[in-house]
């Protein structure tokens, strides 16, 4: 069995990382619906 890294990131930033990519993901989601939206209502 392999022990982990040694050099590993700590939870907090690893946590920090992973909500920002959750953000990012739903703000662009955001922004697609918005754009389909208004575009189907032009």
């Amino acid at each position: 069995m392999l022990a982990p890294p040694d050099n590993e990131p700590p939870l907090w930033k690893r946590l920090a990382w992973m909500a920002g990519i959750w953000l990012a993901s739903v703000t662009a989601l955001g922004v697609v619906a918005m754009i389909i939206r208004l575009w189907l209502k032009a």
